[in-house]
């Protein structure tokens, strides 16, 4: 049942009284005053209102009438309907004999705008609800429970829709025209199927269809659908806005993976290369995967032989050395052309390298090893 409450009484009396030149009083089923162009009289009860309510009919109070009713005035009372029930009184002070003209007219004004009040409140509560739905589904685990089922149903979200997540993020600045609450909205409407809710002041996750052509993945496509979204932005974003692309899921589970790369790809993306605006989880793909094991035991031991290397190496010539040996995929003489020095300077500054860190460079698995931690290495600082 719809209650009536102190704001849109007050909303009905000021907007009636532009129009009425007489004093308005809402009241609500107990017949209490909650709007009122007299403010003395709000928070009143109004005896001619609860005649009305407990008749249900227009009540009419004149100079006669007015002393066997108590925190009344002259005037006429009407009963307020929705879907059937009464929910209030409006009343009209002044003559009732002049008031009767006004009176349906007035009514069904105020009828009107609880009906509008409560959309308008069934839609943000809708909204509220949508945006919860969202935050539960990038932090759920595993299937979904029926409840949860029964939700989205009540919300009309498709959870069959294979979804690929998004991160945007925008800073703030003084007196800046466009809020995330805007892109929000920007990205709601004209519906494309996208989920949208604020994850935190500066955050937001869009949770995308994933397949363009209905049967497949193909991330290529999104860099060219995150061009055309930005090109849509306001000019204010720019140099205030970040977005990333998550990796896709198929199953249980995925869109809560799909979000942790999505945002493990924006702070990888923002401490790489933070002059860029959008960061792909498929160029950043190795760092994102091995992100987790920065405080892990096998992370510590991936990156241990490397960081041993730089510990020893003050010059910083060995550590070079490596980095162009591994970007040649261990090709020697390309990797002393690119140093420009000899292929035995090289030989003797690769077995320094073994010497220090224990590994074979003419192993696949022991260049790997270097490899992961040089990578390891960086995502640490």
């Amino acid at each position: 049942m719809y209650f009536l409450d102190a704001a849109t009484a007050q909303q009905i009396v000021d907007r009636t009284m532009r129009i009425i030149d007489h004093n308005i009083n809402v009241m609500n089923s107990q017949g209490v005053i909650l709007g009122s162009g007299d403010s003395s009289r709000i928070n009143t009860i109004h005896e001619g209102a609860l005649l009305a309510i407990s008749q249900n009919r227009t009540v009419s109070i004149d100079d006669g009438s007015v002393h066997s009713l108590h925190g009344v005035k002259p005037g006429i009372n009407l009963p307020l309907h929705y879907h059937g029930q009464i929910i209030g009184v409006v009343g009209i002070t002044g003559a009732p004999e002049q008031l009767m003209q006004f009176g349906e007219l007035l009514k069904m004004t105020a009828e009107m705008m609880v009906e509008q009040a409560n959309s308008m409140e069934v839609e943000q509560w809708r909204k509220r609800q949508r945006e919860e739905f969202i935050l539960q589904l990038i932090r759920h685990e595993g299937s979904y429970p029926e409840e949860m089922q029964t939700w989205a149903k009540q919300l009309q979200i498709d959870l069959t829709v294979p979804r690929v997540a998004a991160v945007i993020e925008l800073s703030a600045q003084a007196q800046p025209h466009t809020s995330l609450r805007d892109i929000q909205l920007l990205l709601e409407y004209p519906q494309r199927n996208n989920l949208v809710a604020l994850t935190a002041l500066d955050q937001l996750v869009i949770l995308k269809p994933a397949f363009l052509d209905g049967c497949s993945w193909d991330p290529s496509l999104e860099d060219v659908r995150i061009e055309k979204l930005l090109a849509r932005l306001p000019a204010d974003t720019k140099g205030r806005l970040k977005i990333a692309l998550g990796h896709y899921f198929p199953g249980a589970g995925g869109i809560i993976r799909s979000y942790r790369t999505a945002c493990e790809t924006l702070a990888l993306g923002k401490r790489r290369a933070p002059e860029h605006t959008k960061y792909l989880y498929q160029d950043h793909a190795l760092p994102v995967l091995l992100s987790g094991l920065g405080n892990d035991w096998r992370g510590q031991e991936l990156a241990a032989p490397f960081q041993l290397l730089q510990k020893r190496d003050r010059r910083r010539v060995l550590t070079k050395t490596l980095q162009v040996y591994l970007q040649h995929f261990g090709d020697q003489q390309r990797c002393a052309d690119a140093l420009y020095i000899h292929r035995n300077t090289l030989r003797y500054r690769l077995e320094k390298i073994t010497q220090i860190t224990g590994i074979d460079l003419n192993s696949l698995d022991g260049l790997l090893q270097l490899y992961l931690g040089e990578v390891l290495e960086r995502l640490q600082s």
